[in-house]
């Protein structure tokens, strides 16, 4: 996500810096650059005439004129203006301390909101939470079936009454049910609407006047860009709305619409999704949002999904033989596996500050991380302890057994040398050999 937008301004903040003296001629010029950067990445053009405004009054205040690095300042001002707008910060799920807490999830169709109510149940489950995710979408074919997979998944309760049951009386029912199998969240699965289908309309109010819910949230693909925002606005119109998911936020390397969101329609952005999978919902920070974009790294995140994912002993040990260069393959295996399951590499390495501008436009391709696997599986395990003792024989028979070429394997066995000298030196605090290290198949 922000991909575009992120090179843009990096090139219009690279032009700033190449100044000697800020003047407000190139500030204006600056200026320009990151305000067409803004509108080509599908921000809300009066959203980017109040942001410019804004960054525009305190960048041409004397402190920044007369500062001896006035292009950091530039990136500083520009990161503080994006993280304001944008919320200024994280806006949690208003839960109720006397349970149930009733959450809405509405939106058009279309839109991801029966898997969304899914991620959301999965991440409150984390939480330590007892969610039933509720099936009322009955105009949609297979809605509520989806909703029963989706929670079987999540490993949480579902309930509907079939799609002959009015909404609002599965809504109402649903209560009931919570109760029964001790659920502390309610998660309403609405059927997707258009906001001038009065019908349509009339009947999510009721079943909001009827329920109460303390979080009505509008679910909403970001790859829409500004009709997602038009949308929110116009469904904020005609229901309290008290926060927005977007989803596919992985897809959109613009992210007009989650800059603009939250100053066009009023509400607080709660999450984005960021993949397909339940576990890929993620809590909106608009100052790691602020940061990625500025190429600034977002390490916070990337700690709390190795947090979740990663054997902190099994971490801690490979640490440990790191310091020494004594990893063997199995290890490598063991981290790698590890790794894969917190996402693709390219957008973890890109949370890492500075490791942007590092790599530049390098591309990882993940399905190199399969043929490294397939090759070390293809070994038996003397040989993922002792590399060295892979003569040719057993090199033609590792690559018929992965499906390699023999050229392969011996990529793989001399980049693990390579790779360990990096490492210890990395460990020992060297910067020598990261680049290099990362360019590596399976790194």
């Amino acid at each position: 996500m922000f991909e575009s937008l992120s090179k843009k301004l990096e090139r219009a903040f690279k032009n700033l810096r190449g100044q000697g003296k800020l003047t407000e001629k190139n500030m204006k010029d600056g200026l320009q650059e990151i305000r067409m950067a803004l509108l080509e990445a599908d921000v809300n053009y009066k959203v980017v005439k109040q942001f410019i405004a804004d960054v525009q009054e305190r960048a041409l205040g004397q402190e920044v004129l007369a500062s001896l690095q006035p292009g950091q300042v530039i990136v500083k001002i520009v990161h503080d203006e994006l993280v304001k707008i944008m919320g200024g910060g994280n806006a949690p799920l208003r839960l109720s301390q006397t349970p149930p807490t009733i959450i809405m999830m509405v939106g058009l169709q279309g839109q991801g909101k029966t898997t969304t109510a899914g991620k959301l149940a999965m991440h409150l489950k984390k939480q330590g939470r007892h969610p039933l995710l509720v099936g009322a979408d009955v105009y949609r074919p297979a809605a509520i079936k989806q909703l029963e997979v989706v929670a079987e998944q999540a490993g949480v309760e579902s309930f509907s009454l079939g799609p002959q049951a009015d909404p609002v009386d599965i809504c109402l029912m649903a209560r009931g049910e919570a109760q029964m199998r001790n659920c502390d969240v309610i998660i309403l699965d609405t059927a997707g609407r258009l906001h001038v289908d009065e019908e349509m309309m009339s009947e999510v109010r009721r079943i909001q006047s009827q329920m109460h819910p303390h979080e009505i949230l509008f679910v909403a693909n970001a790859m829409t860009g500004q009709d997602a925002v038009t949308s929110a606005k116009q469904f904020h119109e005609n229901l309290p709305l008290t926060g927005v998911v977007l989803t596919q936020m992985d897809g959109d390397a613009r992210g007009g619409a989650a800059i603009s969101l939250i100053q066009v329609t009023g509400c607080p952005i709660k999450f984005v999704g960021t993949g397909e999978k339940l576990d890929a919902l993620q809590a909106f920070h608009p100052q790691r949002m602020a940061d990625q974009i500025l190429g600034m790294g977002d390490i916070v995140s990337l700690v709390e999904q190795a947090q979740q994912v990663v054997d902190r002993e099994q971490a801690i040990e490979f640490q440990k033989k790191a310091r020494k260069a004594s990893w063997d393959l199995e290890d490598f295996l063991q981290q790698m596996q590890q790794v894969k399951k917190m996402g693709n590499l390219g957008d973890l390495v890109k949370k890492i500050p500075g490791m942007s501008s590092m790599l530049g436009d390098q591309e990882f391709d993940m399905d190199e991380l399969k043929y490294t696997e397939a090759i070390i599986y293809s070994m038996t395990k003397k040989e993922r302890q002792n590399p060295k003792i892979i003569n040719g024989n057993r090199r033609l028979r590792i690559a018929d057994g992965s499906g390699t070429s023999v050229q392969d394997v011996n990529r793989l066995l001399k980049d693990f040398e390579k790779m360990k000298k990096m490492m210890k030196q990395m460990m020992k605090g060297g910067k020598r050999g990261g680049r290099r290290l990362l360019r590596m198949p399976g790194m």
